[in-house]
């Protein structure tokens, strides 16, 4: 399904399942947005405590376990890992503080414009300077080095929490927290939302989807193949919020979005920029630890950790606008994925010259 009747499928059921999970009962130009979700389950067990955005989303849950059957079903589960791991974690962060500054990650950023939300025009641009900037490192030579096929146990890991997890949503133990108002109160029924995330996750795994990789391949070899998938998503979320009657065209008034053009493009830069290095965006990332990769569960527990340090710092942004913390938080954010890039960069090319040298004698 890797090919481009398969990318383009893919495009066209998360287009009309965002749209249609905002029927069922999640928030406005968020049927399916792996940042806030994220969110969402950092407050639920207790990572921040913003009470707006606590809630373990089944959606999330279903990326990752339809990754996990689909990969072990087809004979494409492998558990590999120890590329750079502390690196990834870091940079992992950093996506999840751009994103919040944001408010939505890049699936969420194409599903705001399908809404009519023309913010996340300047989002998407943001987004393709982070990409491009990033895209330079990995022409000089920028790697986080191999991985290793490692014990099938730690593959199993991620998937098992999120059953776990799954487990606490239907029961709703005391030590899990649930938003009584706002977004996070906001969901459709679970068994709704789990169908989706699972479908999502079999196709996402199947068929590669990556907005992130879609642009860093359109620039680097013009290769349109996985923008196309985006490219799908949006034309059927557009029609199906004209279907449901949930577009808005404009900057005002957005739903659970500001109108900073400025911390909306630095944001998106931050988000593209840190993917681009970790060779996938949000979505993807998620997919990717659901089929074993280790080195994306390290990034996918650095985003659930970055979102907590969002919200107990008050970095992320709100309908308000994006907080002094938060600006503060994304400018270093850029400054310490740039050092990451130089200082990996120069490290590798330093030790390819000593194993020329050593070839060579």
């Amino acid at each position: 399904m890797n090919d481009r009747k398969g990318i383009i499928l893919t495009g066209t059921v998360i287009g009309i399942l965002a749209a249609s999970l905002v029927k069922f009962g999640n928030p406005l130009n968020m049927g399916i947005c792996v940042a806030c979700f994220i969110r969402d389950i950092a407050g639920a067990i207790g990572l921040h405590r913003a009470g707006v955005v606590q809630y373990i989303r089944p959606e999330i849950l279903g990326f990752i376990l339809g990754s996990f059957i689909i990969a072990s079903l087809t004979g494409e589960f492998r558990s590999n890992g120890g590329s750079s791991p502390i690196i990834r974690f870091v940079l992992g962060m950093f996506v999840m503080i751009g994103a919040l500054v944001f408010l939505g990650c890049p699936l969420r950023m194409v599903l705001r414009l399908a809404g009519g939300d023309l913010n996340a025009m300047v989002g998407i641009l943001g987004f393709i300077a982070g990409i491009l900037i990033g895209t330079q490192f990995i022409k000089k030579g920028f790697t986080l080095g191999r991985s290793y096929i490692q014990n099938p146990v730690n593959g199993y890991i991620l998937p098992a929490i999120a059953l776990i997890l799954l487990v606490f949503l239907v029961t709703k133990p005391g030590f899990i927290f649930f938003s009584e108002k706002g977004p996070g109160a906001a969901h459709a029924p679970i068994i709704v939302s789990l169908a989706a995330g699972l479908l999502v996750g079999i196709l996402a795994q199947r068929s590669r989807i990556c907005m992130a990789g879609g642009i860093r391949d359109l620039y680097l070899i013009k290769d349109p193949h996985l923008v196309l998938g985006f490219v799908s998503i949006f034309i059927f979320a557009l029609l199906f919020n004209f279907i449901f009657g949930y577009f808005n065209p404009g900057f005002e008034n957005q739903p659970i979005a500001h109108n900073d053009g400025l911390w909306n493009f630095l944001g998106m830069l931050l988000v593209g920029f840190g993917s681009v290095l970790l060779g996938g965006c949000p979505l993807r990332q998620t997919i990717l630890a659901g089929e074993g990769n280790t080195d994306s569960a390290i990034t996918f527990l650095g985003m659930l950790v970055g979102a907590g340090i969002a919200h107990n710092f008050s970095l992320a942004a709100s309908p308000k606008g994006v907080p002094l913390n938060g600006k503060i938080a994304v400018i270093a954010g850029i400054v310490v994925i740039a050092l990451i890039g130089l200082l990996n960069t120069y490290c590798s090319l330093k030790a390819n010259r000593r194993g020329e040298v050593s070839h060579g004698a």
